[in-house]
């Protein structure tokens, strides 16, 4: 489907006249839960002086919280289009504010990471609704500035989590204040709770309320065995858990057929395999968020131990020397969202090459500035890598997501998001490690260990940049047979 027969196609019949109320409550909440993946890092060293933990074990406390929200989100989405997306999200948030507290009152690491790991459930049964809703309420142009906003949201909150740590931190003063990291979704939480019941509508999806529980099981353990690994990085995960990724793929691959033979049968599939593919746009889209986000999701560890290893600056600073990739990339996502319906995947291989350029002058600047000015040199630099990444992120997932029917819209955005969360933790593990990797072997030269970083995540813009442009080149052959086939269709209606 082409922009212009986008921008032609009807209203939504009946739209509800709540639903732009209802789509800035659950983007709070969808900020809430991003916001915690990165918010805790900074707090890890005063967590685990207060808990008088070990670095592994309160490593958990961020890894076991990536872990589960991956793991949950397909399955969740599938619930969310069986059940009711309205339902799922009111479960999930009451699961994550509970689970908030019971971090923020922890008494023992244990208690901490388990607190951790079943909000990470929460945080993934939260997910999909979210793009299933926007789905669900929104047609035509608005739905692309529903994923502006929805884009924008996904940005900010991970590029801004280790700033809002950084400033709790600050606040709250002393041996506890790592606990208003999570007390404080708290009241935010209560709050949406309270709106959402009121906003969003209570109109359910056409799912048949039937769960394909092998499908679950397979996708479930096929995930944890990829990602177990990975969120184990830092402490030789790599290296001791190597066996989990062969058998992470035979699951994985069971899955898929689990999945075919689930159709055939006419069931419903936790997942299904159509979407890859019958469904325009969506395995071009998910590959190319899931490559981007290797890069996009590594950086901010890599920038963190730079700043704060390398040049001694407080987790306060170092979270404001970002700031101007997250300013860039919201303001750039909201205007690609008004946008990407027009220029279609135009958009993100515009983004792509503007954060691959941005990105590679930020290195450049970091290995050759003196220390005293170098949060000032990358700022312009960081600028354009985060204008380009607001025009990548919202429109690759309106483009992902335009054409799947709105009873799978849940497992679809799941799926996609899954993807993402795969691409990050790679991203997490890999950046830092050879960000580790290259300081050894330079003397502790923290400058050239931090360029050599982001130009891994260069290289992942411009692996994402090529999906894009083959797209891209693909939607403007089939807009052109399209309009080839029209003028024919009018030719011979006018010569019989």
């Amino acid at each position: 489907m082409t922009g212009t027969q986008q921008d032609q196609a009807p209203p939504a019949e009946g739209a509800d006249p709540k639903r732009w109320k209802a789509l800035w409550v659950t983007l709070v909440v969808g900020f809430m839960t991003l916001l915690d993946v990165s918010i805790v890092s900074v707090a890890l060293p005063s967590l685990q002086e207060g808990l008088g933990a070990s670095p592994a074990t309160v490593q958990w406390v961020v890894s076991g919280y990536a872990l589960t929200f991956g793991i949950a989100l397909v399955p969740a989405g599938r619930l969310g289009d069986a059940f009711g997306r309205r339902r799922m999200f009111l479960i999930g948030l009451v699961a994550f504010v509970v689970c908030s507290a019971a971090a923020g009152a922890a008494p023992s690491a244990g208690w901490l990471i388990a607190a951790r790991l079943a909000q990470g459930v929460a945080a993934g049964c939260l997910a999909p609704q979210n793009s299933a809703l926007i789905q669900q309420l929104f047609r035509g142009p608005e739905r692309g500035r529903a994923f502006g906003f929805f884009g924008a949201t996904v940005g900010i909150s991970t590029a801004v989590g280790p700033v809002v740590g950084g400033v709790l931190l600050a606040l709250a003063s002393g041996p506890g204040g790592w606990r208003w990291i999570f007390y404080v979704n708290v009241p935010i939480g209560v709050l949406a709770f309270v709106l959402a019941l009121r906003l969003i509508p209570a109109r359910e999806s056409n799912g048949h309320g039937r769960i394909d529980v092998p499908g679950v099981l397979l996708l479930g353990t096929g995930a944890l065995a990829l990602l177990f690994p990975l969120v184990q990085a830092e402490s030789g995960g790599l290296t001791r858990y190597w066996w989990c990724f062969p058998v992470g793929v035979v699951l994985l691959v069971a899955f898929v057929r689990w999945e075919q033979q689930v159709v055939r049968h006419g069931k419903d599939p936790i997942f299904d395999p159509r979407l890859v593919t019958r469904t325009r746009g969506y395995a071009p889209g998910v590959a190319l968020g899931t490559v981007y986000f290797i890069g996009f999701s590594g950086i901010w560890l890599t920038f963190a131990l730079f700043f704060q290893t390398g040049l001694g600056w407080t987790p306060l600073q170092s979270g404001l020397a970002v700031t101007p990739f997250a300013v860039g990339s919201a303001s750039a996502a909201v205007i690609a969202g008004r946008l990407v319906e027009r220029y279609g995947r135009a958009l993100t291989v515009f983004g792509l090459t503007g954060v691959a350029v941005g990105l590679a002058a930020t290195a450049v600047v970091v290995a050759t500035v003196p220390a005293g000015v170098t949060g000032w040199a990358i700022a312009p630099p960081l600028l354009l890598a985060g204008i380009g990444g607001g025009f990548v992120i919202s429109p690759n997932i309106t483009l992902t997501l335009r054409d799947v029917p709105v009873e799978m819209a849940g497992s679809a955005g799941g799926a996609l998001q899954t993807f993402q969360r795969f691409g990050g933790a790679i991203g997490t593990a890999a950046l830092p490690g050879l960000f580790y990797l290259v300081l050894g072997s330079t003397d502790q030269r923290y400058p050239l260990a931090a360029a050599a970083a982001l130009g891994v995540a260069v290289v992942g813009a411009l692996a994402a940049l090529v999906i894009g442009v083959l797209d891209w080149r693909h939607d403007r052959r089939d807009d052109g047979a399209q309009r080839a086939a029209a003028d024919h269709r009018e030719h011979a209606a006018a010569h019989p």
